[in-house]
């Protein structure tokens, strides 16, 4: 507690037996409580030589005497609360003996300890757990646990204060012994929907100058009635299905709500008395979830809307119940395939087609109407949209498909074979461009040289290739009177023997050309020589020259414009 200034002497009895002193509890270590020389009328020059003590009966040495000045002192902290337990009587005492010798005399001395407010008020448990039912009617009372303060008088508890609450608030009560205590008191009904729980502050507080106080929790937990109906969140629902749907298929799942708890807001689903036996005999209703299942065939021609009321009823001691009205409109199926007709197509076509020109006109129709139908702009065009090479592909098949926007859709599909005619857009090509000829000296006249082969990839004429030696004077010989070429196949022949000292080198050309109109060709430059040795060499090189026109494209060269 707070320290006093040096206590003041109650009373002194003259008496030598007997002195009362007065002091406040928790004074500092080495306060000065008295001068016990003055106040027992002893020299203070023979305290020592009379060896002068002081004896606490039945405590602590708290204090003690100082035999040069005779002044009694505290020496340890006296906590009044701890040498005074019962709080039946206010007043509290330390007895002490003062003993001096020659001659011996033993001096009596009570010190009275006054309380100071060092002490708070506590709550025996901080927190405080009521069950109150919501049924319960204002102005109840309950009781809740006291305060307790080791100081007395006016610092010991003196009022209660409660946190602020429009349902609570507290009578201060005061008992036989002069104890304070509070009563809980509701002030209005409560609603354990809208508040299940109460969080409340309890203070107490003593009378001391400066007041102390303590706390306490007071957790309200509001117990449920059963105060609520079940509650759909809508009164009227409309449900859409289609026919034919399989049995077992969900319509909707009801799920009403009850704000109460535990068995109040257990809930069971049925029909009410309003609703038709073709209706419970077509739809199944789950009695434990609120789940409308198909149960009998669904019809649109039959029946095309379902009309129920579904009732939810609590499990509370007084039930309580709600209910709703359910429309089942029956939805008719996508059950006609949509149609596609070829109105034209051309096949087969010029591999050099022109871009856009169009090979096909296609319509569709489909007897459904809205999604399960098809637009209205129901023709449509197949369009060249990029260069075509027959060499690359031949022929392309093609498949028209037509899909509704039903559920499931339907669709329809056509298909067809465009086939491309060759035109002569190749050249003739030779496998290699350089060729030797080997040929023994004084060969035979008519001995085959080499076989020369072109290829060309188009068709038919196109690729039908005629072989010719292009004329040309050769030391005054003519070409065709040296060699000779099949014209069919390439073979080229030696008409004559060559002889190495008359015959030095030859210059000549080789043309393959194709059969188309108008035709295409290449040729080639070559060369003959010999030598001295028996072998004689032919070396034929050559270099092809063509001019051709071809359109390529990587993507596909035909696409329909939707």
């Amino acid at each position: 507690g707070a320290e006093s200034p040096l206590p003041k002497r109650a009373h002194t009895y003259r008496h030598e037996i007997f002195t009362h002193y007065s002091i406040p509890e928790e004074l500092k270590e080495g306060s000065v409580v008295a001068n016990l020389a003055t106040d027992l009328s002893l020299d203070v020059t023979t305290l020592t030589k009379r060896k002068m003590r002081l004896d606490i009966i039945a405590n602590k040495k708290y204090l003690d005497v100082n035999k040069e000045t005779g002044e009694l002192y505290i020496i340890e902290k006296i906590d009044r609360e701890y040498i005074c337990t019962t709080k039946w009587s206010s007043s509290c005492y330390l007895k002490l003996e003062v003993t001096l010798e020659n001659p011996v005399r033993i001096f009596n001395i009570e010190l009275e300890v006054l309380d100071m407010n060092d002490n708070a008020p506590q709550f025996r448990r901080d927190v405080i757990h009521l069950d109150i039912s919501e049924a319960t009617p204002k102005g109840e009372r309950f009781s809740l646990s006291n305060a307790v303060d080791p100081d007395v008088g006016t610092n010991s508890v003196k009022t209660y204060h409660l946190s602020e609450s429009e349902y609570f608030n507290i009578e201060v009560q005061t008992g036989r012994d002069g104890s304070k205590f509070a009563d809980l008191i509701l002030r209005k009904p409560l609603d354990r929907e809208k508040q299940a729980v109460h969080n409340l502050i309890l203070t107490a507080v003593d009378g001391g100058t400066p007041a102390r106080s303590g706390t306490a929790s007071v957790i309200v937990q509001v117990l449920d009635t059963n105060d609520n109906a079940p509650t759909f969140d809508k009164s009227i629902y409309t449900v859409e299905i289609m026919e034919n749907s399989p049995i077992g298929s969900l319509v909707i799942d009801l799920s009403a709500i009850d704000l109460d708890e535990g068995s109040n807001s257990d809930l069971t689903y049925s029909y009410s008395l309003y609703t038709s036996e073709k209706t419970q005999e077509t739809f199944n209703l789950n009695s434990a979830t609120g789940e409308i299942t198909v149960k009998g065939m669904l019809n649109y021609e039959d029946f095309k809307i379902y009309d129920m009321e579904v009732i939810a009823t609590d499990k509370g001691a007084n039930s309580l119940s709600g209910q709703c009205t359910i429309k089942i409109l029956v939805e008719d199926m996508n059950d006609n395939h949509p149609e596609i007709s070829i109105k034209s197509f051309q096949s087969p076509v010029n591999e050099n087609i022109e871009l856009d020109t169009v090979i096909a006109v296609v319509s569709v129709s489909d007897k459904d109407s809205g999604d399960n139908g098809v637009s209205s702009d129901n023709y449509y065009k197949l369009v060249v949209s990029q260069p075509l090479d027959r060499e690359k592909v031949p022929e392309y098949d093609i498949t028209f498909t037509v899909t509704d926007r039903g559920s499931p859709p339907l669709s329809d599909n056509e298909t067809m074979t465009l086939e491309l005619l060759d035109v002569n857009d190749n050249v003739p090509q030779f496998p290699q461009s350089f060729y030797t000829i080997r040929v023994m000296e004084n060969n035979a006249p008519g001995a085959l040289l080499s076989s020369l082969t072109a290829f060309d990839p188009d068709l038919h004429e196109n690729q039908y290739l005629v072989y010719f030696i292009l004329e040309k004077e050769i030391a005054n010989t003519s070409m065709s009177m040296l060699f000779s070429i099949n014209p069919e196949n390439g073979n080229l022949y030696a008409l004559k023997t060559f002889d190495h000292e008359i015959e030095k080198e030859f210059l000549f050309h080789i043309e393959a050309r194709d059969s188309g109109s108008p035709p295409l060709s290449s040729n080639f430059t070559s060369s003959l020589w010999t030598r001295t040795t028996t072998l004689r060499s032919l070396c034929l090189r050559g270099e092809l020259t063509a001019q051709w026109w071809r359109r390529r494209s990587p993507d596909p060269p035909i696409k329909a414009p939707w």
